[in-house]
Parts: structure tokens; sequence; C-alpha cells
């Protein structure tokens, strides 16, 4: 987490301010905590694996859309479609009650809506679709959804 602290020294195109430290620390803190949960409630490799795998697919999807953006920069609106896959990932494992079987289904669910996102932003207009269907945003969609597929085969292991 002090890397930019070390870069700023030697670079400007590194520039952190207090808040952007705090909302890392809140990041990693929100990451390391649902490792340390994951860890205590099961003793499952494939379970632990699965959800330390979700939850850093989580942290990365959120850190890249909100430093520099997926779909064009930051600011791009069709980035707001990204925080639906967060919600669909996160809310599938408080129905699930974090059940290895249900969270099979709802990191699965979250890798369909995250293949799904430059599609609805096409749909509704929120990008240019030259950004939209970029090689760039599509390797990166296909990444994330692979990596949400990854724990959802891994909590589906832990349920067999």
């Amino acid at each position: 987490m002090l890397h930019p602290l070390v870069a700023m020294r030697f670079t400007d195109e590194v520039n952190w301010d207090p808040a952007d430290f705090l909302f890392m620390g809140v990041l990693l803190s929100g990451v390391g905590l649902g490792v340390e949960l994951a860890v205590r409630n099961t003793a499952n490799a494939a379970y632990r694996i699965a959800a330390g795998g979700a939850l850093v697919t989580a942290f990365l999807l959120f850190w890249i859309n909100a430093a520099v953006g997926i779909i064009g920069s930051e600011d791009e609106p069709a980035n707001l479609l990204f925080g639906g896959v967060l919600a669909v990932a996160f809310l599938g494992a408080v129905v699930a009650r974090f059940r290895p079987t249900g969270l099979a289904w709802a990191m699965a669910a979250a890798a369909l809506a995250q293949a799904l996102v430059p599609a609805i932003a096409s749909t509704f207009g929120l990008a240019p679709t030259a950004l939209l269907w970029s090689a760039e945003v599509l390797a990166l969609t296909g990444i994330f959804a692979a990596m949400w597929l990854l724990s959802a085969w891994l909590f589906s292991k832990a349920a067999a």
C-alpha cells in the first residue's frame, strides 16, 4: 500500500492524496477481513481458495474500474455497470448464506453479469460502440468472467 507513496517521490505520474490512501486501506481491509472469515469458518481448501479468488476478483474489478475505468476512462457512465456485477456477487453470497453450493451459483451469475456488461451498455447507449467492443474491454471482460467462473467451480468442488 505504500508503493504509491514511494512512487510519488520519483514521478509526477502518481499523485495520491490522503483520501486515496484511505480508500485503498478500506479496500484492502475489506479483502483481508473476508479472507480471514473464510479461513476461520471452514477447513475446506477448495472453499478457502474460491473465497480468496472471489475476493481478489471483486477487489481488482472495483480498483481498476475506480482508478482508470475498464470502458474508457473512469468517468465513462458505462463503468457503473460493473457495480452491478459486484452487487450480483455480494447479494448472491448473502442469499446463499455463504454456503458453497449457493456461492457457486452466485459466482456463476457474477460471471454472466460481467460478460453482459458490454452488451447492456451498448443496448442503452452508455458508451460509444467502438469503445465497448474494443479488444481491451473484451479481454478484461473475459478475464474477469473467467475469474468468477473459477471461483464458481471451486465452490462447487467445496460443496461436493
